[in-house]
């Protein structure tokens, strides 16, 4: 009697797990694009499913793009790229009322897909959201929270949606797709100029585009089904509209003032130290230590991580990874012949990344231009200052 009251509770229990996960006629899946945010995080804007039924009672938001801050050694592995990000789930409700206190938009695309193509992609979102299934890899731009809702639609429809061109459509580089969501002369631009290689420099293909929200946004309105030929949206519409704020940017707090600014000063302090016969030698001292600890740092992004978008980084042709060991020589009065040798292909290399820059192979930070010319004026000054210093010293022997 016993087995048969507990073989009839599980018998009830899975019948009301299954009909939970069994989508009505009426059930809708949509995709919803978030808006920018105001931190660099945040600032590609975010995409998410929705799945409303309300025979069921459902009405959740599943996304791509949660981490857990508690995970261990989470900076070292954010670093090297080896973070793991889960897939989220909430009500919507609750996703709403997020974006809502953020002032960020969200726009809903109602997916016209049969019963079982909506049924497959619950399904599938279910699995995926197991413990055992939840965590990924995240790639920032082949392996995303945009670029996964592009994946499981086309997984669950069987590869049956074409991804038309929208009518604006233009072909743009990785780094050019970067600048529609940050501004160029902002400091996260200019951090993500020094960080990502030339490799972002190529152009994106169709489909990479959508490794921005918005442009998942953009390509699905215009998607088709390949055997019917009808629309892959239903209907659009506007869940919530960001309230307009004042912009908070200012050119005196850009890079690219701020770094003309101490430009300028080193610039003075140089000519000052040329007309005096004299170097002041903590300018040297903090100059090649800059340079050779941020390229230090553009060389573990290159070689010690996984991220893909940090190789080739031409970046290094001023941060020179081999000036933090020449602070022996700058500290000196007197250095050796072979140094002055070294200065010199510094400024090769400075010509070198200025090539680069004119021919197209690597774009770099707008905000560096001060920088660049303050490093060449000032390698300038040291081979003539060192150069005299060794000629005088020379003088001085041959007279002996």
């Amino acid at each position: 009697m016993r087995q048969r009251i507990l073989l009839l509770l599980f018998s009830v229990l899975f019948l009301s797990l299954n009909a939970q996960h069994t989508l009505s006629p009426k059930a809708e899946i949509s995709v919803l694009t978030v808006g920018p945010g105001n931190s660099l995080n945040d600032a590609f804007g975010h995409s998410a499913f929705r799945i409303k039924d309300g025979i069921n009672g459902l009405d959740i938001v599943y996304g791509f793009g949660q981490y857990d801050f508690n995970t261990p050694n989470f900076y070292l592995k954010f670093a090297q790229g080896r973070l793991k990000y889960q897939i989220s789930k909430s009500t919507f409700k609750r996703f709403h009322h997020i974006y809502q206190y953020l002032n960020r938009s969200i726009k809903e695309q109602v997916l016209d897909l049969s019963q079982s193509e909506k049924q497959q992609l619950h399904n599938y979102l279910i699995n995926n959201y197991k413990p055992e299934n939840r965590d990924y890899l995240y790639e920032f731009f082949f392996d995303n929270c945009a670029t996964r809702i592009k994946d499981v639609v086309n997984i669950t429809t069987n590869n049956n949606i074409k991804f038309n061109l929208p009518e604006d459509y233009t072909q743009k580089t990785f780094r050019r797709l970067i600048y529609d969501n940050v501004t160029k002369n902002t400091w996260g631009s200019f951090g993500i100029d020094i960080a990502l290689g030339s490799v972002i420099d190529r152009k994106a293909t169709a489909v990479e585009q959508m490794f921005l929200p918005n442009n998942i946004y953009r390509f699905f309105e215009v998607a088709k089904h390949k055997i019917t030929g009808k629309p892959l949206v239903k209907h659009t519409q506007a869940v919530y509209k960001k309230k307009v704020t004042k912009a908070n940017i200012s050119f005196f707090t850009s890079p690219l003032f701020i770094l003309s600014v101490i430009a300028l000063i080193i610039l003075f302090i140089t000519y000052k130290d040329f007309k005096n016969n004299k170097r002041s030698k903590w300018i040297d001292v903090l100059l090649f230590m800059l340079t050779g600890i941020v390229g230090i740092f553009i060389l573990l992004l290159w070689f010690a991580t996984d991220h893909t978008g940090t190789h080739q980084n031409y970046n290094l042709l001023w941060a020179f990874v081999l000036n933090v060991l020449m602070i022996g020589q700058i500290l000196k009065n007197k250095v050796n012949a072979w140094f002055i040798k070294y200065l010199k292909f510094l400024l090769i290399m400075l010509c070198l990344l200025t090539l680069h820059w004119i021919i197209g192979v690597q774009v770099f930070a707008i905000g560096l231009i001060p920088l660049l010319v303050v490093l060449f004026a000032r390698y300038l000054f040291l081979i003539k200052h060192f150069s005299g210093r060794l000629k005088v010293v020379s003088s001085i022997s041959s007279k002996q």
